[in-house]
């Protein structure tokens, strides 16, 4: 049998009424948090340009910050680059990195269209979930020049194949005409970073759904598309180590969701550590004129991603700085915290953030490579005029799976990214309709809440 026929009856069988009340809860916050982010994207330049689009297309899907209705794809796609665009959403890392989040917006856009309620929705939500986290435990994609969302593009159509009802057959029919169709390159996340960089994921989840709405009408796609001579692991990652019957079932309750990391800083998830390290030296430092030296001792993974060329240490737009380990140290030495301010175009050129660079050196160090990924640890070391050496190792914080964020954490994140767009009474609106979102019929009261005076 078929990797991909395995996953769609993987799919068929995924409970939707018995999911256990700890995992629903889980599901809740990841949606909180994901509006949350939402948020705070509203009124970006890339989310304007999705936003417009959609509205060329009407449809029955809500588009978040406005009135507007467009098809499950643009609707799916628009939302995705509201929660993906300032990296504040949550993640995962495997052998790949990645956002399982990116999945929810597709969920809630193909719920909408086709009635679905909520316990239905949060179903799909889990089941993305399993199916990404587990790809990406199975094989790395960027070291081979490709992008993690692939892992999207399966991941989704097996989630909103679920939640249209599909048989089987037609769901491994979506899994191989998405993922066969619609390969994304990591030069998405190297270089100088464009605004696709968070746009990649919603195109992935908006394929996804077109594939899912082929295959619900008959039609078929390269087979097999995993283990075939021309497939993904002859062409891409190898041998995957994914092994179904391992997934996270009602009787072995062993959800990955539940070791997803959320986020307490709207910048790359892998540098948070150094973010709490740096933040723990500025407090040691006193005055930052008399630091002669910045190291920064990191993973094999953190050195090759977040400080891989001249532009993550001059960087030059907001997707590179908020993937620049030199930048956030520098700027959370300065500032004493990562805001969303921290990546406006005044704080991207300061002359004093370049000082601090130019003072920076990262180096790999095998003892963390070796946490590496179930603790994201960084070590800063800063050495003062004097000859002091200031040292400060953070191997995991506040949203990972040792230290979870609390309701009431995600609630202050909601508020905070919610307070320039919503009134009150709006946030109070949305936290009651996501915490009963096991039971809503319909979709239409959040946006309503959502909906702010941001789109036209």
């Amino acid at each position: 049998m078929t990797l991909a026929r395995r996953l769609a009856l993987y799919a068929r069988d995924f409970p939707v009424t018995d999911i256990p009340e700890p995992i629903r809860a889980i599901a809740r916050s990841r949606f909180l948090d994901s509006l949350a982010c939402v948020l705070g994207a509203y009124g970006a330049a890339p989310v304007n340009a999705a936003v417009a689009h959609a509205s060329s297309v009407p449809g029955v899907c809500g588009v978040f910050g406005s009135a507007l209705t467009s098809t499950p794809e643009a609707a799916a796609f628009a939302n995705g680059v509201m929660v993906r665009f300032l990296d504040y959403n949550d993640g995962y890392m495997g052998l790949e990195p990645g956002h399982p989040s990116d999945n929810i917006p597709a969920c809630l856009a193909v719920a909408q269209a086709e009635r679905a309620g909520g316990e239905e929705l949060i179903a799909a939500i889990v089941l993305a979930y399993e199916i990404q986290m587990r790809l990406q435990d199975a094989a790395s994609l960027n070291k081979k020049g490709w992008d993690h969302v692939n892992y999207i593009n399966v991941a989704t159509a097996a989630a909103v194949g679920k939640l249209m009802k599909l048989e089987p057959d037609a769901i491994e029919q979506a899994i191989n005409i998405s993922l066969s169709g619609h390969l994304a390159l990591r030069q998405v996340r190297s270089g100088t970073l464009s605004d696709w960089k968070g746009c990649s994921a919603a195109n992935a989840a908006r394929n996804a759904i077109f594939s899912a709405q082929l295959a619900r009408h008959g039609m078929t796609g390269p087979a097999p598309v995993f283990e075939g001579e021309m497939g993904f692991e002859n062409q891409v990652t190898g041998a995957l180590n994914l092994d179904v019957d391992r997934f996270g079932t009602l009787e072995n309750g062993d959800f990955a969701i539940r070791r997803s990391l959320t986020k307490t800083f709207p910048t790359n998830g892998e540098l948070h550590t150094a973010v709490w390290a740096a933040l723990d030296l500025r407090e040691r430092v006193g005055d930052l004129a008399g630091i002669e030296a910045i190291r920064i001792e990191t993973s094999e993974f953190n050195r090759r991603v977040l400080a891989d060329g001249a532009d993550k240490w001059r960087p030059r737009t907001r997707e590179t700085a908020d993937h620049s380990l030199p930048y956030n140290v520098a700027r959370a030495l300065l500032d004493g915290d990562i805001t969303l301010d921290s990546y406006t175009p005044a704080k991207i050129a300061d002359p004093a953030a370049a000082a601090l660079m130019d003072r920076t050196t990262v180096t790999v160090d095998p003892a963390l490579t070796a946490l590496f990924p179930k603790h994201l640890a960084n070590r800063v070391i800063v050495t003062l005029d004097s000859g002091e050496h200031l040292v400060s190792e953070v191997i995991s914080g506040l949203g990972s799976v040792e230290t979870p964020m609390t309701e009431a954490d995600f609630e202050r994140k909601f508020r905070k990214m919610a307070a320039p767009h919503l009134t009150e009474e709006a946030q109070d609106a949305v936290l009651r309709f996501v915490a009963d979102l096991d039971r809503q019929p319909g979709y239409e009261a959040l946006f309503d809440a959502m909906a702010g005076a941001v789109f036209s």
